[in-house]
């Protein structure tokens, strides 16, 4: 570390979502611009560490990535620290550890999720100098308030839903929507009550079929053309089933309504980052390279409020993110009407 210039590296690794290159250049262009580092793009998340899949980045390549939604640097699901199958031990940490070295790198900024953000820990448990930045849409990762792509993912979940209420009003039908969200309930609940979610259900929350079916009947009962039901894909269902089809199928089967599913699927991760994940992602990218300059490691970037602060990694591996019932929207969705499955 004498070197009077430090070098870092920078990936992305995970899922993709809208922002990651905001970050990339939030990191990339303070560390040039305001620290006159050097910045080290790596291929493809871990996996480019282990194959030494590097490129010098430049401000001018960092230039115009702002809006555009995936990674420029490219990402994977590798996990470093994850036997082959039908091996017991791997040497791939080594391998990071040595190539780490051998680029010359002071620092390793890792952009990702819970995995992502358990990898890095490990990492710094190695030896490594370490910065994580939060990301993904299910907005489940502990030690933040917001990770960036959750806003994005909301605005396309909402849109999507406030489609469908024109088809639904049209022909007379339960729509039941299915958003993205294996553990975590936020863009079910964001999306829902943005788009005016008639029943919403989220895998945090119980949910009882004959509550659901007597809301639908009720509604029906009332006068009301159509229903909208939104529902998180992690919500407890038979295995293989997806949770709009298994929910739509009960629907029709117990109210005889006409019902029908839509799995929103990939395109919540897809295109052009909102306007708020852009400043969101700026912010953590430039924070994560002043956390850097001052040796701040073993850290991850985290928004608290509106303050930009840190957390150790030691606190967020194997923990998410998850709604608690008595959250404020939750409570006043119940409040004004909507059924979230449960009997009250």
């Amino acid at each position: 570390m004498g070197k009077d210039k430090m070098r870092i590296g920078i990936l992305s690794a995970g899922g993709d979502c809208p922002g990651i290159n905001a970050a990339i250049r939030g990191v990339g262009k303070t560390a040039i611009v305001k620290y006159g580092m050097e910045v080290i793009g790596i291929s493809n998340g871990f996996s480019g560490l282990v194959d030494k899949e590097t490129a010098l980045m430049t401000e001018e390549q960092l230039s115009g990535i702002l809006t555009h939604g995936g990674t420029i640097l490219g990402t994977s699901r590798f996990k470093p620290f994850k036997p082959a199958e039908g091996d017991t031990v791997t040497d791939k940490p080594q391998i990071i550890k040595q190539n780490y070295e051998e680029l010359g790198l002071d620092a390793l900024v890792c952009i990702g999720g819970n995995g992502t953000q358990k990898t890095a820990n490990l990492l710094a448990k190695e030896g490594l100098n370490v910065v994580g930045i939060p990301k993904t849409i299910d907005n489940d990762v502990w030690g933040t308030d917001v990770t960036f792509g959750f806003d994005s993912a909301v605005w396309i979940a909402t849109d999507a839903i406030d489609r469908l209420h024109t088809t639904a009003n049209s022909h007379k039908r339960v729509m039941v929507i299915e958003v993205m969200g294996h553990h975590a309930g936020w863009i079910a609940l964001y999306s829902g009550m943005a788009a005016g979610g008639d029943v919403i259900l989220l895998p945090e929350l119980d949910y009882d079929l004959d509550v659901i079916a007597n809301c639908l009947m009720e509604r029906s009962l009332k006068g009301k053309a159509y229903s909208i039901v939104v529902v998180g894909e992690g919500i407890e269902k038979p295995k293989k089933k997806t949770a709009a089809g298994y929910i739509g199928k009960k629907i029709m089967k117990m109210t005889g309504l006409e019902t029908r599913e839509t799995i929103l699927g990939y395109i919540q991760r897809g295109g052009s980052p909102s306007p708020q994940d852009r400043i969101l992602a700026t912010r953590y990218g430039a924070f994560a390279a002043d956390l850097i300059h001052r040796r701040e490691f073993g850290t991850m970037v985290s928004i608290q409020g509106d303050h930009i602060t840190s957390v150790s990694l030691d606190e967020v591996g194997g923990k998410l993110r998850l709604l608690q019932p008595d959250h404020h929207l939750i409570e006043k969705g119940r409040a004004m009407g909507v059924c979230f499955g449960g009997r009250l």
